[in-house]
């Protein structure tokens, strides 16, 4: 017997219209690539991503057509979101960051027609002239005054607010399937080239919801949300779809994401949450105690941040020190885990009603774990037996998940499913331990594990522990060869400015936090280190970098 309730399919363009007609008069604060803020509401939004999306069918997109998106968090960006998913064509959001040969690729792969652009990356585009397969056309996000002249060899330059002024008001958004792909991200390519993860209107939906539940990221209608991380990286972990749908009044911080441009607009605007990568909150913490307490200004407002009460941290491991920094503001911490193929959000580390009452230090264990499954992602820790570890927190293995917003494949590699490792689940590449509470604790990527001597040593737990020495800014740890134990830690490190430490320091560093055969004989010391288009260390450079060093150490 079936049940007798409307069928309404979920679709991104009725969170808009929901926010439109419930929350009108919310605010969006943008800091534009142009300079001022600019400030509109989710009514506005609604009227003039209808404009949009007329105007993106009018310049000849049919159903399921790609438009890309090089741009920052803003507000035309959003618009871009909401006027092409709910149009039926796929907003795909291309990170800047990877090399440009990468994103001439994934232009190509993803056969974009149309290519939105914010101001900053036509030089960008100019050098990639004759490589953008598809393209049709480059819309400048901007106005007729900030038009720049256009490139050399490039699809023609289309003015945004042009378009949009061109069409009448209202748009009868379709009644699309929910399954109708609506966004496509592509992952950030550590193990080779970008693959492409197509997002649905449903898998969208679903994921704004469970990370609308309040131990996610205990977002409302009385929340400021500035979202940290770009909305070319995985969505901006969905935000762009859940504040709308709480109401919520949005705060999206443009190009500028240095600690002194974030903490103005934390201020100014009363931001409440706030998600980014770790090195976002570090550069924060390091900007703030380099002002030095300037006459109490900082410390009177509520640790420098002003109403920022949760941050979620992901994209990769937090060190606890982060954690704690930021507990010293008056800021908690939730950590989130996901990858581009979970849509991101699929654990997060908020605690249980019994742990209310634990000292400082196994809640700071705690909130440093990735945390339990949002409803509807299960998840397996798979031993090399192939048969689940126990929940004691302490044995590890593969990390598996499944969901309704987890790929299935990839883009253009629909006879690959992404789970074909074990079928029905998606293999993520971590290594895991897992307790009797149920929550995940990353212990390494499968890749970085170091094997010594037949045991495991976490790459990342070394890292954690190295930057929690005061003079150290950055460190990376990957595996050398060696011909007695197979494998022995290399860590990398960078100095914070001004400090001098020395490797034996370090070493000395490490007694009594782990145990004496994990802690690295070889230190060395690095200006940087270099990091994947979404803020992750790249360990495969690293390892290049020192590819002599570590053969000459491993004989």
């Amino acid at each position: 017997m079936r049940g007798l309730m409307m069928d309404v399919p979920l679709l991104v363009s009725a969170v808009l219209r929901h926010a439109a007609e419930t929350h009108g008069e919310t605010e969006i604060v943008s800091r534009t690539v142009e300079g001022p803020i600019h400030r509109t509401t989710y009514a506005a939004l609604h009227e003039r991503s209808q404009r949009l999306a007329k105007a993106l069918l009018a310049l000849g997109l049919g159903q399921g057509g790609r438009v890309g998106t090089l741009a920052w968090n803003g507000y035309r960006h959003l618009e871009i979101y909401y006027a092409a998913g709910g149009a039926g064509l796929v907003c795909h959001t291309i990170n800047p960051r990877l090399f440009p040969e990468q994103i001439a690729g994934i232009i190509r792969h993803a056969e974009d027609e149309i290519l939105c652009a914010d101001l900053t990356f036509l030089p960008l585009l100019a050098g990639l002239a004759g490589k953008l397969g598809a393209v049709r056309a480059i819309v400048v996000m901007t106005d007729r005054a900030h038009m720049p002249p256009p490139p050399e060899g490039l699809p023609p330059l289309l003015c945004y607010e042009e378009l949009l002024a061109a069409q009448p008001p209202g748009f009868d958004w379709p009644a699309l399937d929910e399954n109708t792909a609506c966004g496509l991200c592509y992952t950030s390519g550590t193990t080779g080239m970008p693959k492409g993860v197509l997002y649905s209107h449903r898998s969208c939906v679903l994921h704004a919801l469970g990370c609308c539940l309040p131990d996610v990221f205990e977002l409302s209608a009385r929340s400021v949300i500035m979202p940290a991380v770009p909305m070319f990286h995985v969505n901006a972990w969905g935000t762009p779809y859940s504040a709308p749908m709480v109401g919520a009044k949005l705060v999206l911080p443009g190009p500028k994401l240095d600690g002194a441009s974030l903490r103005e607009l934390i201020l100014s605007e009363g931001v409440t949450f706030s998600a980014g990568v770790p090195t976002v909150w570090m550069g924060l913490l390091d900007w703030l105690d380099a002002q030095g307490e300037i006459a109490g200004e900082i410390a009177g407002a509520q640790g420098g941040l002003g109403a920022l009460r949760l941050v979620g941290i992901g994209g990769s491991a937090c060190p606890p020190v982060v954690i704690e920094r930021l507990a010293a503001r008056g800021v908690t911490v939730r950590h989130a885990w996901g990858m581009t193929e979970t849509s991101p959000v699929a654990l997060t580390s908020a605690p249980q009603a019994k742990h209310e009452g634990l000292p400082p230090r196994e809640r700071l264990a705690l909130s440093a774990r990735q945390g339990r499954p949002l409803y509807g992602v299960e998840f397996r820790v798979l031993g090399a037996d192939g048969q689940p570890v126990a929940r004691d927190g302490v044995a590890f293995g593969r990390l598996l998940v499944r969901g309704p917003w987890v790929a299935a494949a990839y883009h253009g590699l629909e006879d690959s499913p992404a789970h074909a490792t074990e079928p029905g689940w998606f293999d993520t590449g971590d290594v895991a331990t897992v307790d009797a509470d149920g929550y995940v604790c990353i212990v390494d990527r499968t890749k970085d594990v170091i094997k010594s001597g037949g045991e495991w040593i976490s790459s990342i737990e070394l890292e954690n522990i190295a930057v929690s020495h005061p003079a150290v800014q950055e460190a990376a740890a990957v595996a050398r060869p060696d011909p007695k134990w197979g494998e022995r830690p290399l860590l990398v490190l960078v100095r914070r400015p001004g400090v001098a430490v020395t490797a034996e320091e370090i070493r000395a560093h490490f007694h009594g936090r782990v145990a004496r055969w994990c802690i690295p004989e070889d230190i060395r010391f690095a200006e940087e280190l270099p990091h994947t288009a979404t803020g992750k260390l790249l360990k495969s450079r690293i390892r290049e970098l020192y590819a002599e060093a570590m053969q000459a150490a491993g004989n």
